[in-house]
């Protein structure tokens, strides 16, 4: 579980970043600019509390 959010949290991230670096290139409009940039916030602002900062347990033989 903590791994599909993680996944999702990072897809968020690059939501935020990737379009502003389009926008300067001059490939996508600032208003798709907007819309991406609000999607990703939600979706790493809604996931990203629930894995970070958070340790996992491992098992280990010793």
């Amino acid at each position: 579980m903590i791994r599909f959010l993680q996944v999702v949290s990072y897809t968020g991230l690059l939501l935020t970043a990737l379009p502003g670096l389009f926008v300067f290139l001059g490939l996508l409009a600032f208003q798709d600019y907007t819309r991406w940039l609000l999607t990703g916030s939600v979706l790493w602002f809604t996931t990203a509390p629930f894995w970070v900062g958070r340790q996992t347990t491992q098992k280990t033989n010793q």
